[in-house]
């Protein structure tokens, strides 16, 4: 029998075109389009089950195999052929501007029409180093640059709409902020005033292995400086949430503990910041919830101390006493080690119901001995605020116990309002509308 937290809610679906379903217990044999999920932060002790090395098998996509979109979705293949695609973000004339992460460059495409499949394409920039997060500045309809994020730092190129290629060198904005190793990818996201520029940076570790201890004197001159619950040594600026100047000057730390805030959005309603998370490892299958939150500035999140509020890690028993009651709760408990990457807010047309609601891609574990994640869900808001409940919206990647052939990785709206999908199992991108 599951531990309480892990049961997840029945819920009904929040709209009439789906049909309502019950949420599954266990692994990816309960997905389906129109499931709804709800974690309980009643969490079970650490160590309840072990922690599985259970990486999935990535298989060529079965012949006729699509993903499962709810009833009256429709979901084509768009690009294939891509070099480790992750991050996805559309420009504002509705160009596709997609991360290529093992290829080191940055892929254009334009589907003009119907917007079904791209008609012309082009590579932006290349010989970069792991590029992941993508952003345009000025936000507004015409931005004047590019920023990506590499794992080593930020650069920028000269951009105007409708560019397929940089028209100069990049510009390096922020370097030398983090060390190597650890988590490697970087998002890059710009207020909607423009005033202020973020960069998530995940930790180097798994849970800080081998900090040094500081006297509470010196912790405390510490956080004076990097803000509540910032680690130091080798994790100084990391499992962060910066804050820079466009220009990137000024760096400032806007929220500490979040293991690894893999991609950021603005939720559209209130202008708020938002990430995916994925937690640490090797407290069990069933530790801790992955999550998605908004986040706010000057919180603690809890890593490496705490998780999930004031849920102390065995591995630091005893280590920051000081920070119990100061830890933030994340807004969107997600199956453990689920491993969400990129999230988008949807804004478009196609789907009007949907607007105002999230879409996260979950890369899909390795470390649980039931499988999970392996698609799309769908984030309900009310009013700016997340309602705690997710709903699978894009199944279908799993094969079998041991193999996958897709692992989502990017999601994004098009210029139409139709769902871009990205996947770096099969290395693909795929389109989801509805006629």
């Amino acid at each position: 029998m599951m531990a309480p937290w892990a049961r997840i809610a029945a819920a009904l679906v929040a709209f009439p075109i789906l049909a309502p379903a019950y949420a599954a217990e266990g692994d990816w044999h309960g997905d389906a389009p129109g499931t709804v999920h709800r974690i309980a932060a009643d969490l079970p002790a650490p160590y309840a089950t072990s922690s599985a090395a259970n990486g999935p098998s990535i298989v060529k996509r079965p012949d006729n195999a699509v993903p499962t979109a709810p009833a009256g979705f429709v979901v084509q293949p768009f690009a294939a052929g891509l070099e480790e695609p992750r991050v996805i973000r559309v420009a504002p004339n509705g160009d596709i501007f997609v991360a290529e992460s093992a290829g080191n460059r940055i892929h254009v495409f334009r589907a003009e029409g119907d917007g079904a499949k791209p008609t012309r394409d082009g590579i932006f920039a290349n010989d970069l180093n792991r590029p992941f997060g993508i952003a345009f500045y000025p936000p507004g309809p015409d931005p004047k640059f590019v920023y990506v994020a590499n794992t080593n730092g930020v650069v920028r190129f000269p951009y105007r709409n409708g560019d397929l290629t940089a028209s100069g060198p990049p510009e390096r904005v922020v370097s030398d902020l983090w060390s190597s190793g650890g988590h490697w990818t970087r998002d890059v996201i710009f207020s909607p005033d423009g005033a202020r520029m973020f960069v998530a940076v995940g930790s180097g570790s798994n849970v800080a292995e081998g900090l040094n201890r500081k006297t509470p004197d010196a912790i405390h001159e510490f956080e004076a400086k990097y803000g509540l619950g910032a680690a130091w040594g080798h994790e100084q600026n990391r499992a962060d949430v910066l804050e820079f100047d466009p220009d990137g000057k000024n760096m400032r730390i806007f929220a500490t503990g979040i293991r690894n805030c893999v991609t950021m959005a603005i939720e559209p309603a209130n202008g708020s910041l938002w990430c995916s998370t994925n937690e640490r490892d090797g407290l069990g299958d069933n530790l801790p919830p992955d999550y998605v939150t908004e986040v706010r500035q000057g919180a603690f999140y809890g890593w490496p101390w705490y998780y999930i509020g004031d849920h102390a890690d065995p591995r630091h028993a005893n280590e920051r006493p000081d920070l119990a009651g100061h830890v933030t709760v994340p807004s969107v408990l997600l199956q453990p080690h689920s491993a969400p990457l990129q999230m988008t807010f949807y804004d478009g047309a196609m789907f009007p119901e949907f607007r105002g609601s999230a879409f996260v891609a979950l890369h899909g574990s390795w470390n649980r001995a039931m499988r999970t994640g392996y698609k799309i869900v769908r984030l309900p808001f009310k009013d700016g605020k997340a309602t705690g409940d997710y709903e699978d919206f894009v199944t279908g990647f799993v094969v079998n116990d041991d193999s996958v052939w897709g692992r989502p990785v990017g999601v994004a709206v098009d210029r139409l309002g139709a769902l871009l999908v990205g996947e770096d199992g099969n290395d693909t991108i795929w389109r989801v509308t509805r006629p």
